[in-house]
């Protein structure tokens, strides 16, 4: 027996930057909290009409970083006092001067990998597979068209009421994407 297919979302298609930037402020003050816009170019302003807040990728970049500094001063100290102390001309066995070299390149390798790992977690990748990117129309978001995508996830979503605020905030078409 063949599975009915479930509903994924519903895609909405806008002609303007302006139309897709009026419809997201829209959808954000109706409520909604999984969906999303596409566009095949950055619209500025957008994020601020999402709700987007400031990425917490910064965090990820600083603990790498700061690690990266630790090890490699640790690094240093241990082997010149423990491993292998030798002291050249007088030179104190450890000084920051002679282990910054080896501490900033560290700091800047682990802090380059907390930004790539914390921006995948972030945003949830690898993602694999995503329905929407089945959908024909949705192929014209490179392009030239934007689109409104809201998730059936989304706790307020009804297919009928989310329809009507669509057609309300003058979609140029909309349809149901299935999962």
């Amino acid at each position: 027996m063949a599975e009915t297919p479930k509903p994924y979302a519903l895609l909405a298609e806008f002609d303007t930057p302006a139309a897709v930037m009026n419809a997201a402020r829209s959808v954000r003050l109706a409520g909604f909290r999984r969906w999303d816009v596409h566009s095949p170019f950055p619209i500025h302003g957008m994020d601020g009409a999402m709700g987007i807040k400031n990425s917490k990728v910064g965090y990820f970049s600083f603990i790498g970083g700061v690690t990266g500094l630790t090890i490699g001063m640790s690094m240093i100290w241990f082997m010149n006092e423990y491993d292998y102390p030798l002291v050249v001309g007088g030179k104190p066995l450890f000084s920051p001067l002679f282990a910054f070299p080896v501490s900033y390149e560290l700091t800047i390798l682990l802090a380059s990998f907390g930004t790539l790992l914390g921006m995948c977690y972030l945003n949830r990748l690898p993602k694999l597979y995503n329905p929407i990117l089945k959908n024909q129309r949705f192929a014209r978001a490179s392009d030239d068209r934007f689109f409104i995508v809201i998730e059936a996830s989304d706790p307020k979503f009804s297919a009928t009421e989310t329809r009507k605020l669509l057609e309300s905030l003058g979609s140029s078409g909309i349809e149901m994407v299935e999962d």
